[in-house]
């Protein structure tokens, strides 16, 4: 697997406070990696620190294959937009992006009217920024941070605080130029529902590390509908599965298993337990979500 861009043991602190801890994470090209935590959690720190925007205590970081200093020699392929965007608030967003261009060395008469239309404000006209609703100023945002046709850009909640359309809006953007254009996102969240319908894949970050990390695909075995069955005895308990021909199950722990296949037939299942004397503590269906899956590996709402 080509991993675009990777941290290792990354580290940050800010006096006594561990902002981000020995965090290690790996980014495919082409894809949406979807950085969850709550407020506080280290996200921004990490974001910043891969972004050049603040150093590491210690850690490396490797990109596009370049680690060190000879990392900066490619620094103009990654795109970024983290906190305040940097707009001059009194002009257009044409004029924005033009002085962006001039900053970044690209040609403005080309890029200007084609980054316009990629994120919808073509019709935006001589219209100061100060003017644009959070959704267009967000929606700028990622205009600068397209400015030199970068492979990398950097999203640090950029849904935070939108409608439901100015989600939308943001949304789309982002899986058309990671369809079209191949650009690899990574975007930062704590907006999980959003962040599954578009990330190929995730790293939750929790009080400065970064506690597990999977693709789409391995999330959908995790968060798999499955029977969960509770019991003191699991090793009978198995034995009356197998009894009755069902073989895709799994032993969680000393009190827990998991069944993968009948889900229709939980009534029939807890009924060939009572004539096996098997003493049920519980048996329910469950299909958890990428929200119930963060809060369960997180402690749970409290630390939501």
């Amino acid at each position: 697997m080509e991993y675009l861009l990777t941290t290792n043991a990354l580290t940050k602190s800010f006096g006594k406070h561990k902002a981000v801890n020995d965090v290690s994470i790996h980014i495919r090209q082409g894809g949406i990696y979807g950085l969850i935590g709550r407020n506080g959690a280290g996200k921004t720190t990490l974001l910043r620190m891969i972004s050049g925007l603040c150093a590491a205590d210690s850690g490396e970081i490797t990109l596009f294959g370049y680690s060190g200093v000879q990392r900066l020699q490619v620094m103009h392929r990654m795109g970024v937009l983290i906190e305040n965007t940097g707009y001059y608030p009194n002009i257009s967003a044409a004029e924005n992006l033009k002085l962006k261009c001039i900053a970044m060395g690209a040609d403005y008469k080309k890029s200007v009217p084609q980054l316009l239309e990629i994120v919808g404000l073509s019709d935006t006209g001589n219209k100061s920024v100060k003017k644009f609703s959070l959704g267009m100023k967000q929606r700028l945002g990622i205009a600068f941070a397209l400015v030199g046709n970068p492979d990398l850009v950097i999203l640090d909640e950029p849904i935070n605080g939108l409608d439901p359309q100015g989600i939308v809006e943001v949304r789309d953007i982002i899986e058309k130029l990671n369809r079209e254009r191949n650009i690899t996102f990574i975007v930062s969240s704590h907006i999980l529902e959003e962040l599954s319908k578009i990330a190929t894949d995730y790293g939750i970050i929790h009080n400065g590390r970064l506690i597990d990390e999977f693709s789409t695909e391995q999330l959908g075995e995790k968060c798999k509908e499955r029977i969960v069955i509770l019991t003191d005895d699991t090793a009978k308990a198995c034995t009356v599965l197998e009894s009755i021909g069902i073989t895709q199950y799994k032993v969680v722990d000393l009190t827990t298993i998991e069944v993968f296949e009948r889900l229709d037939q939980i009534s029939q299942i807890t009924m060939e337990f009572a004539k096996a004397n098997v003493r049920l503590n519980g048996i329910t269906l469950k299909n958890e979500t990428l929200e119930d899956y963060y809060l369960n590996v997180t402690g749970g709402q409290k630390n939501a």
